[in-house]
């Protein structure tokens, strides 16, 4: 579905990305893991437009996306969960939900606003309140209704329980397995190493803008070196 092929990328003359390449496939939870500092945001943000790459190329369903705007991979069905969450401060929850709902897929949408509601009651609750008087956690689980609101084909989530209270982590990775197991492709960070190796399918390990490492779960698990190497601080 998605593909990255020795992506080159940064900041003015500041290289981040050196050659990076990795995949996410139909149906698949992809985490992408490692320090902070070492690209994966910059990534996130090159793959959505928001970065243009210097080299290299991005494809989703094999069509080139390298450098297009970002509302132009927006609407080929790639929906973000930014880090930080970025929600409307002055717009309520359900305005939050509203101004990004499309249907990208055509046919009946999988996301409106019941299922959005269904999937995240305290949502409901506060659908009249503005995003600014939501905890960190209501902001997040906004964050990520607002995405799935575009109805994506992939859902990109930037730290995806970064500062959440546990109860509140342990509430998005209930939602992340249910998008899972209904099919939703997922490319995930995210610190917790534990939690991403019982959801994902793959994991992409990288360092200083390169990949060091892939592999499933079970691989990972049976490879402390790489976790001390290039996860743990």
């Amino acid at each position: 579905m998605l593909t990255l092929e020795a992506v080159v990328a940064g900041y003015g003359e500041s290289q981040v990305l050196n050659g990076i390449s990795f995949g996410v496939g139909a149906a698949q939870v992809v985490t992408l893991l490692g320090r902070n500092g070492m690209g994966k945001t910059t990534t996130v943000r090159t793959i959505m437009g928001l970065i243009r790459p210097s080299g290299g190329h991005i494809r989703f369903d094999g069509a080139e996306i390298t450098g297009a705007a970002p509302y132009r991979i927006a609407q080929r069905g790639i929906g973000l969960v930014p880090e930080g969450r970025q929600i409307f401060p002055t717009l309520s929850v359900e305005e939050n939900l509203v101004a990004t709902a499309a249907n990208r897929a055509g046919g009946a949408p999988r996301w409106d606003l019941p299922a959005i509601y269904a999937l995240f009651p305290r949502l409901a609750e506060r659908r009249r309140q503005s995003g600014a008087k939501l905890s960190g956690g209501e902001q997040q689980m906004l964050a990520i209704g607002r995405a799935l609101m575009t109805n994506p084909r992939l859902l990109v989530l930037d730290e995806a329980t970064e500062g959440l209270a546990p109860l509140i982590r342990a509430e998005i990775w209930q939602v992340m397995a249910k998008l899972r197991a209904e099919g939703q492709a997922i490319l995930l960070i995210d610190k917790n190493l534990a939690a991403v190796m019982r959801l994902a399918d793959w994991h992409v390990v990288i360092e200083k803008g390169r990949v060091v490492w892939q592999g499933d779960s079970a691989a990972l698990a049976a490879a402390p070196e790489i976790r001390d190497t290039y996860l743990h601080v």
